[in-house]
């Protein structure tokens, strides 16, 4: 990625140059869409895209042959009938399909997004952006290459909730912000995720192409993590994802970065282990890591043995102002003044449709296929916040400091540049 105000340039020119490759649609038209990964996530975005008018769902995508059944059926009970297929690049060759939604593991992300993008389809991809730093440089890349629509899953940049943050902090009321904190509490319980032994490969899943770019080994049910728990627990080994800080840590930075117009920190230290659960998973249980942006503080706290909320929120994102604090998630907007300040205390809570994200969030998508516009979450800013909470991961596991340089894209530690670069198993190669 180069450095963001020159992409945005290019971007702008790319846009007026008429590149589009698709099929211009009108604004009448349905949006043809191919799903690829329909496991937990990947179905509820199929079940967001059916409740548009303008979206014609056509094809579905899957290495597990059970979670593709569930698909045609839930396609069907719409009055749907959908393709079903096994290799993603049969979606992305079928030139019927206007774009695509990506919802499979993180370490499939940049490889499909781009590839997507070459194709000639537009893209809804799921957060985090990567899994490298490098990856989404490449993702934002491609976007602006082909000049395609590339909407991230930071559905919260669609949320009223989150708009209203971003209003008050914009609007200057909060005063100078020196300090951010993020945070997220659970209960976990000592087993974890258990640890299961590594076995034989479930009937009608292709463990082979789920692994894709990533090492091959042996099949682990904790590593697929379908059925562990709602949402599957590969995204607790490095080899796939990177652990709360890009799950959760990911949602819980974007509204900052959505307040301060898209800024990155110059530093990052982050420290974290498992201190508690006992299981076979990788990433932490318990982190802690801290952010200097030019103008302040943010500290990110994943708390996971330990449910106690603060300001009444077991996960959110706080803005500290001279004049008050903004404090924000799903349930809510709170504006809370400081002691002799003169701003009045505001409550956004229990409005639903302040508190709607996911559809409102694909229609944005939807419309800005059709007109060419740039998304709510345009993949750059999901790769910016993606992108910080990598550096958090690199600095706690390589227990070091890291200054980052983000003109040329990477940090000023040399023996940690290695470490931004996707490592992609044969014969996989990402390529813009």
């Amino acid at each position: 990625m180069i450095e963001r105000r020159n992409l945005l340039k290019g971007a702008a020119a790319a846009l007026t140059t008429s590149l589009f490759t698709g099929r211009v649609k009108g604004a009448n038209d349905r949006i043809a869409t191919g799903h690829i990964g329909i496991g937990a996530m990947g179905t509820s975005n199929l079940g967001f895209a059916l409740k548009l008018s303008d979206v014609e769902p056509v094809a579905v995508c899957d290495v597990y042959q059970p979670h593709l059944e569930k698909a045609v059926a839930t396609a069907s009970k719409e009055g749907k009938t959908v393709k079903a297929v096994k290799d993603f690049r049969e979606i992305l060759a079928d030139k019927s399909i206007d774009a695509v939604c990506i919802s499979t593991p993180d370490h499939w992300h940049a490889y499909m997004s781009v590839e997507a993008c070459k194709a000639g389809k537009d893209v809804f991809v799921e957060k985090p952006a990567s899994v490298y730093v490098e990856e989404g440089r490449k993702m934002a890349q491609a976007a602006r290459k082909y000049n395609r629509v590339v909407q991230a899953g930071t559905m919260q940049r669609s949320g009223g909730y989150f708009k209203k943050a971003a209003e008050i902090v914009k609007s200057g009321s909060i005063g100078e912000v020196t300090f951010c904190h993020t945070w997220q509490a659970g209960g976990a319980k000592k087993q974890g995720w258990g640890k299961p032994t590594d076995g034989p490969v479930p009937e009608g899943l292709d463990w082979d192409m789920w692994l894709g770019p990533a090492p091959k080994v042996p099949f682990n049910l904790n590593r697929w993590g379908v059925g562990v728990t709602t949402f599957p627990t590969f995204r607790y080994f490095w080899d796939y994802a990177g652990g709360a800080m890009t799950d959760w840590g990911v949602h819980l930075i974007d509204p900052v970065h959505q307040c301060f117009g898209e800024p990155m920190p110059t530093s990052i230290s982050a420290m974290g282990d498992k201190l508690y659960v006992d299981d076979n998973v990788e990433t932490p249980d318990t982190l802690m890591a801290t952010f200097r942006y030019p103008k302040f503080l943010l500290t990110y706290e994943s708390r996971t043995a330990n449910p106690m909320p603060m300001f009444g929120q077991g996960a959110a994102t706080s803005i500290h102002g001279t004049e008050a604090t903004v404090i924000v998630n799903r349930g809510g907007c709170w504006l809370v003044p400081n002691r002799g300040s003169k701003v009045e205390a505001q409550t956004y809570e229990n409005n639903q449709e302040m508190r709607d994200l996911n559809v409102p969030h694909w229609q944005n998508f939807i419309e800005c296929v059709k007109t060419r516009a740039k998304p709510t979450s345009d993949i750059e800013t999901c790769v910016r916040s993606s992108t910080a909470c990598i550096l958090a991961n690199l600095s706690m596991r390589h227990k070091t400091w890291l200054d980052w340089d983000e003109t040329n894209w990477t940090v000023k530690q040399n023996h940690i540049k290695p470490y931004l670069k996707a490592k992609y198993r044969a014969p996989w190669k990402l390529e813009v």
